[in-house]
């Protein structure tokens, strides 16, 4: 089989696999599944958002608490060479 064989084979498979999708999507099953898909989509991004939100806010945490540890450290250092 020559390159412009192939071509045209790949060609009319690609053509056929995008009309088969075509008219599954839309029959009433490909309609629910495309539903289904963009209902599972939306939550996914949900649940990134509010895990974004919790990193957010462990992170404020830790830094609040390396800040404290630096303040108190620093009290410690210093009345430990004045006396």
């Amino acid at each position: 089989m020559n390159d412009q064989s192939k071509f045209i084979a790949g060609l009319l498979l690609g053509a056929a696999a995008g009309a088969a999708l075509g008219y599954f999507l839309t029959t009433d099953k490909g309609k629910e599944i495309v539903d289904e898909i963009k209902s599972a989509a939306a939550n996914a991004g949900e649940d990134v958002k509010e895990k974004v939100k919790q990193f957010e806010s462990e992170i404020e945490s830790a830094v609040e608490k390396g800040k404290k540890w630096a303040n108190d450290f620093g009290k410690e250092t210093d009345t430990s060479t004045t006396t």
